[in-house]
């Protein structure tokens, strides 16, 4: 079984200069590793998740931004489960 995440836009503001790229690789592997050791109870139905995401922590690491972003929709994730 697989999950599939789609995220159409995603505006950082207030982090400065980062690179999309790395946080977005470290959002991948983060959350890759999340459901993999907590996995999320699917029902087959979509899950929006646009807003009341936590604040994430101040930052200039793309690394630890992904890591943060991936704990905010895995947590979503398990708050929006059946």
């Amino acid at each position: 079984m697989g999950v599939n995440i789609e995220i159409g836009e995603l505006a950082l503001t207030g982090f400065g200069s980062i690179n999309a790229d790395r946080v977005a690789e470290s959002f991948q592997r983060e959350l890759t590793r999340l459901l993999t050791e907590h996995p999320v109870p699917f029902t087959g139905r979509e899950i929006d998740l646009v807003g009341g995401a936590p604040p994430l922590p101040p930052t200039r690491s793309a690394r630890r931004l992904g890591q943060a972003l991936a704990r905010a929709v895995h947590s979503g994730l398990l708050e929006a489960g059946p």
